[in-house]
């Protein structure tokens, strides 16, 4: 009874032994007496008890690996601290565990190397500007020594760059310079801009008035121009007037020699200065001149 106790025991104990559930995403490497074996994928796997055993259950997920900050020096002579992370994923899981004694210390080790021979190549400044270059070349780097390893590096981001004390201080008030420098030359350029909008708004009105007064000018002189025709069309209508009528009457000599002076003193009541005669008006004006003397002298012979 005991004995057949013993054996289920036993049993159990080899079937525990033997009987290996793999998770997803994780393998098993195997080795029969001290020598690789296989790689037991996702599953049910069996392995002979005492003959088989597990020697190292691998990761098939992407990992990420903090790479402790490390003090490098550009090539200007200025220690920085880089803080830098790193993404991996294992593609051939045998040669994770046999090519290397620890993966993660040949990741970091060759990450920390790599850093500060791309950095030495560096000036301060370019180390700020030049994230992605940096990030690319350290991905390429060590993705091609760790292909060895079975291992492929997805991604390299470095996530902080410490520049030391005084070299902050330095940059900030580098910073602050630039800034003022940029809202003087800002305030500049929009007092310049404003002055321009000013003095053409300036111009356009000085133009517009201009235009103004030169159009009312115009009118006006369109105006008084068209005054005057119409006044002269006027007075050649009256003298036209006068002349049919005197024509229907037919006068005599005399009678037209003194309707023209008549005419003549409305003529000289006007603003003109200056007075034209017509040469048979001065005949008129010659005999009552004389006519004016006779009377003159016979009064004085009746006296």
């Amino acid at each position: 009874m005991w004995f057949l106790f013993v054996l289920l025991v036993i049993i159990l104990i080899i079937a525990a032994m033997s009987i290996k559930i793999v998770k997803q995403s994780e393998v098993y490497i195997i080795e029969r007496l001290g020598k690789f074996y296989k790689v037991a994928d996702a599953g049910l796997t069996i392995i002979i008890p005492f003959f088989d055993h597990v020697r190292s259950v691998v990761s098939l997920k992407q990992q990420t690996m903090d790479v402790p900050p490390q003090g490098v020096i550009t090539k200007d002579n200025v220690t920085i601290t880089i803080d830098t992370v790193v993404f991996y994923q294992i593609t051939d899981p045998a040669k994770a565990v046999y090519e290397i004694q620890s993966l993660k210390k040949g990741i970091e080790y060759l990450a920390i190397t790599t850093i500060r021979d791309i950095i030495g190549k560096m000036d301060l400044d370019e180390t700020f500007s030049s994230r992605d270059g940096i990030n690319t070349q350290l991905r390429l780097v060590l993705d091609e020594a760790t292909d060895r390893w079975g291992c492929k590096i997805d991604r390299v981001e470095i996530k902080d760059i410490t520049p030391p004390a005084d070299i902050r201080d330095a940059m900030e008030k580098e910073m602050n310079a630039e800034r003022n420098k940029r809202a003087l030359i800002l305030e500049s350029e929009a007092q310049r801009q404003s002055a321009i909008t000013i003095a053409e708004g300036k111009k356009q009105a000085a133009i517009l008035e201009a235009e103004a007064d030169r159009e009312a000018r115009i009118r006006r002189a369109a105006g008084e121009a068209q005054a005057i025709k119409e006044v002269a069309d006027a007075k050649a209508k009256e003298i036209q007037m006068v002349y049919d009528a005197m024509k229907k009457a037919d006068p005599n000599d005399t009678l037209v020699q003194l309707k023209s002076l008549e005419a003549l003193k409305e003529v000289a009541k006007g603003d003109a200065n200056k007075i034209f005669i017509p040469f048979e008006a001065t005949n008129t004006l010659s005999s009552l001149g004389a006519m004016k003397e006779i009377i003159t002298d016979s009064k004085k012979d009746n006296k």
